[in-house]
């Protein structure tokens, strides 16, 4: 169907991740990106240490580490449709002001846990629809030739912020309390916040009828009826957050050196969205997509031999490099999807994503509460690769229809 959407800003002849910066608004994004990543990675790695101290419970930790993420649902199945509202930018701004809020909350001395992952909870709702906006104004800024070049710098950029995060709040927490480190993520998130409300500027409205409850579900309704989108959406989601759940539990597996696993884990993610991003056409990337979602799992059935550390530091790191899987079946998804609903599918996508790695960590911590943290991380692996096996010809046979905007 026609675009509703105003031309893209980002001149046709983008090439690289230079000339995608020079675009006013995508920095702005980008850079706004950036920061609540920051912000999000000490917090968690700030609440699961925390946590861990208190319960010494591997289920507690790596629910209070991805816990956010079930909540991602609930914005997907009810008010997703607000990413293709007629204002983003102001969205994306409110969306931002309460994430300063509960990442500020959670610096309150002696609050209890209770109340923290209730925070969680409130947090992960509205994520999901910051997520839906942001890559929303993601499709309107960048062109579709460039999209997969602009996914792939978020991606890479996720990766080396949860690397300098993690790193980071690992050194913090050897001078400083959790609360300590809830203060500087509120801040990380407070800059965030300045920073997209200065540079990102509003769109054309994409939808004509009032965005709520029946717009979210009837988009949604369209992109589940077909096989094919169900299958992407599935190989998007399972096997990603199978393998998020055996990094939940870096900590119960070795507290010591959970830090450095976590960095090595987001090294390898940056690295293979940075090669398979930038270097390989989207031909090559589709070409190397099912190699890449066996790479994300494989390497993890090495814990079953509790190797010496240095040997899990690169299995971590070469498995991560499979996460850039999702880069060519995001853009396989991105050509179904109309300009109408860019946002609310996108945002859809990352919901499901995320809450796959909350259920992840659940099944990972719930696991190890009966056997060793090693057997389950082995086990985790072992269900997502069965998985991305048999789902391969679903995702490789089959075209998703165009999902149908309904006015």
């Amino acid at each position: 169907m026609p675009s509703d959407t105003s031309p893209p800003t980002t001149p046709p002849s983008v090439t690289g991740y230079r000339a995608l910066l020079r675009n006013r608004e995508f920095a702005g994004l980008y850079a706004g990106f950036t920061l609540t990543t920051a912000a999000t990675t000490l917090s968690g790695f700030a609440l699961g240490m925390l946590v861990s101290h208190q319960t010494r419970s591997p289920f507690l930790t790596a629910v209070s580490m991805y816990g956010a993420t079930f909540a991602t649902v609930l914005g997907a199945l009810t008010l997703m449709s607000a990413a293709d509202g007629g204002r983003p930018r102001r969205t994306l701004v409110a969306l931002q002001c309460v994430s300063l809020a509960g990442i500020a909350a959670q610096a309150i001395p002696g609050l209890p846990l209770a109340v923290r992952f209730g925070l969680l909870l409130v947090l992960g709702f509205f994520q999901s629809l910051g997520t839906g906006t942001r890559m929303g104004l993601l499709a309107e800024v960048s062109p579709t030739s460039t999209y997969a070049l602009a996914r792939s710098l978020m991606n890479i950029t996720s990766g080396g912020m949860a690397v300098l995060g993690y790193a980071l709040g690992a050194l913090l927490l050897r001078y400083l309390n959790p609360q300590g480190v809830f203060v500087m993520a509120a801040s990380l998130t407070g800059l965030a916040l300045v920073v997209v409300a200065t540079t990102v500027r509003e769109h054309s409205i994409r939808l004509t009828r009032r965005p709520g409850l029946r717009q979210t579900w009837t988009t949604n309704a369209a992109l589940f009826s077909h096989s094919g989108q169900r299958a992407l959406l599935l190989n998007l989601w399972v096997p990603n957050g199978l393998v998020v759940g055996c990094e939940a539990l870096f900590i119960s597996y070795s507290p010591r050196h959970a830090g450095a696993l976590l960095a090595a884990g987001s090294a390898g993610m940056l690295l293979g969205d940075l090669v398979v991003g930038r270097l390989l056409s989207a031909d090559g990337r589709r070409r190397h997509a099912f190699a890449l979602r066996l790479l994300l799992a494989f390497p993890y059935l090495l814990f079953a031999a509790h190797p010496p550390l240095p040997v899990v530091m690169a299995a971590v790191f070469i498995a991560s490099v499979g996460f850039a899987a999702t880069l060519p079946l995001q853009e396989q998804l991105l050509a179904s999807t109309p300009d109408a609903v860019q946002g609310q599918v996108q945002g859809v996508e990352s919901a499901g994503r995320m809450t796959w790695q909350g259920i992840g960590a659940a099944i990972a911590g719930s696991v190890a509460q009966h056997f060793t943290a090693g057997t389950a991380i082995t086990a985790l692996a072992a269900i997502s690769v069965v998985i991305t096996v048999a789902s391969r010809p679903f995702v490789a046979e089959r075209r998703p229809r165009p999902v149908r905007a309904r006015q």
